[in-house]
């Protein structure tokens, strides 16, 4: 049912009469909550930056949403400064037998701040560069005809207590090419007056069980909930807006990388209708024969083999070039025997977690950092040096700014809330290496609130304040070695980052600068350092509990050349059966370590 409902709301996207030649991203945005009611409105957009309030006299040229005006792919150019606005504007018109009783306009990611206009009123505002977020504009639109939208956004990058993950207005090294403005999908829908809004989706394996909880908006009315495996229902449930609904299954297939089932949902709540999924799994922890913390998924050990993956793109910044590059790049990594993506300081667009969760990759997800400038002392002295700072010292982690701090704490619900229903997303990373971190044991505590079912790594890197289930580590510059002490605490050690060996190939380079832990000249002798590596100090480590790594990284980023692919992910820098035959030797040696149980 989900294949079907997405495939017949994404064939609405004709009735957007875009003016761009082709359609741009035009893929059903939102893949966990499908209706057949969608226009996209992505394409080309005039634009134009101001340095003065209200709306631009004059428009600068074409811009191809969604790419920020500093891509080359929005055929812009241009960096947005603090202080200066970005407008966006096009021509609005409803297809006839779209209107229902509510019409609600979508915004996958506007990056920082905006406000929306119809026709000169607003309809709505936002506050945060990487959440998606609606404007019901059903008033502002009438019974149809056509309308002018308007966007106008301001972006304070890292000059501000924002997020903004690893975009720096000076770039260099591993900070990026800030961007700015729409970057994720723009598309309409209209609903019935009575409507779901969102869907809380929770797997119960060991019980054979699926919980749900349907919210809906504008009223209440009877819902019923239908589960089919292929095709075929195999559970259902009935009752109102916000109850619990439990279903109860005779057999369960469990999702997993190498199996990765997912089951449909067909809900009806009055007159709406929406299709969604989900993925019966569990990730624990649980002890070893000595008592230490092993990686389980659903209720076996299971090595976290992973790549720091951070969703950047030469032409593209933020956006992938189409929906096809983010499948390519999963699919790139599962060929090389890896069984997660760390998804490094950024949100994804819905559809990225939706192929990780039918292609069958697991996820790290990180929560996106701010706060003011970060002290050089705090954030890579502890690359070397065994420096632990307590987390409470806001200033000394530049999150001095009370309403900075406040913002970070709704962003961290909102991402949870968002991100939850997602059989691939298996743990949570809130803080990395100190950058804008402050009270994570604070932190932990919510996320436990809000989502009991996946596992925390609380501080990744350094600053460790003791939560958690992981003990996370990264380790660039020195061995990676075991330590009796793993594991005593109570949580389980993962080499978070690590690696980063680099390798400049002719044609591939972003600048004159090459960044990378540890430079090779061919791809013969980085794949030979990579097995060598993994060999010699990652598996021995295993044995004494190391449960999880993330090898820097995925692909090239600007200077950064310690991608296992080059920033446009033409050429692999590693042979794929020499990394593939290293990671099945991982799996093997944790499958026999964490085997043998206490």
């Amino acid at each position: 049912m989900t294949a079907e409902a997405m495939a017949a709301a994404e064939r609405t996207v004709e009735r957007a009469a875009d003016p761009a030649p082709e359609p741009v991203l035009a893929e059903y945005p939102r893949p966990q909550l499908v209706r057949d009611s969608y226009l996209n409105l992505n394409g080309v957009w005039r634009y134009a930056i101001t340095h003065a309030d209200g709306p631009p006299v004059q428009w600068d040229g074409d811009i191809l949403v969604p790419f920020s005006p500093e891509s080359e792919r929005s055929g812009v150019g241009r960096s947005l400064e603090p202080g200066a606005h970005l407008w966006y504007e096009r021509e609005l018109v409803l297809p006839d037998g779209f209107l229902q009783d509510r019409v609600l306009l979508h915004f996958g990611a506007v990056d920082q701040d905006c406000v929306v206009f119809v026709d000169g009123r607003e309809v709505g505002r936002h506050v945060g560069g990487y959440l998606p977020f609606t404007c019901d504009i059903t008033e502002a639109v009438g019974g149809g005809g056509s309308h002018v939208l308007r966007v106008e956004v301001t972006d304070d990058s890292d000059a501000g207590y924002a997020s903004r993950g690893k975009q720096a207005l000076k770039p260099g090294g591993i900070w990026y090419t800030p961007q700015s403005g729409i970057w994720q999908t723009v598309w309409l829908e209209s609903v019935p007056a009575v409507h779901v809004t969102s869907l809380d989706v929770r797997p119960c394996l060991s019980d054979a069980a699926a919980e749900v909880v349907v919210h809906l908006g504008g009223g209440d009315a009877d819902i019923e909930v239908v589960l089919t495996a292929d095709g075929e229902p195999v559970a259902r449930a009935s009752g109102r807006s916000g109850e619990l609904l439990r279903l109860e299954l005779a057999s369960v297939r469990p999702w997993s990388p190498e199996d990765p089932f997912l089951y449909d949902l067909d809900i009806r709540a009055g007159e709406d209708r929406v299709a969604s999924y989900l993925g019966m799994r569990s990730v624990t922890m649980e002890p070893d024969a000595d008592g230490r913390p092993r990686l389980m998924l659903n209720g076996a050990p299971y090595f976290h083999a992973g790549v720091l993956d951070q969703g950047y793109w030469p032409d593209g910044l933020y956006t992938a070039p189409s929906d096809e590059a983010l499948v390519r790049d999963i699919l790139a990594m599962k060929e090389l025997g890896f069984t997660m993506l760390r998804k490094h300081i950024k949100i994804e667009p819905l559809r990225w977690y939706y192929h990780c969760d039918r292609l069958g990759m697991l996820v790290w997800q990180d929560l996106v950092n701010g706060g003011r400038r970060y002290h050089p002392l705090v954030i890579t002295a502890p690359v070397l040096l065994p420096i632990r700072l307590d987390d409470r010292r806001h200033r000394a982690f530049g999150r001095q700014d009370a309403a900075g701090r406040a913002a970070f704490r709704a962003e961290l619900d909102a991402t949870v809330r968002l991100l939850r229903n997602h059989p691939s997303v298996a743990v949570w990373v809130p803080f990395n290496e100190g950058w804008g971190q402050f009270d994570a044991l604070d932190a932990v505590e919510r996320i436990r609130a809000l989502d009991p079912d996946r596992l925390i790594d609380h501080a990744s890197g350094w600053h460790d304040q003791g939560g958690g289930d992981i003990r996370s580590l990264h380790v660039y510059f020195r061995r990676i070695r075991a330590r009796r002490s793993w594991g005593r605490d109570g949580r389980t050690v993962a080499v978070s980052e690590y690696g980063g060996y680099s390798l400049r190939l002719a044609g591939h380079e972003h600048s004159e600068r090459e960044f990378g832990y540890r430079r090779y000249r061919s791809i013969a002798a980085l794949t030979a350092a990579f097995v060598r590596l993994h060999r010699r100090e990652v598996l021995p480590a295993i044995a004494s509990g190391l449960s999880a790594i993330v090898y820097t990284q995925l692909s090239d980023v600007e200077d950064e050349l310690n991608g296992l692919l080059t920033a446009d992910r033409s050429v692999s820098k590693v042979d794929p059966g020499a990394v593939r035959a290293v990671n099945v030797e991982l799996a093997a040696a944790y499958a026999r370590a964490a085997s043998r149980r206490g």
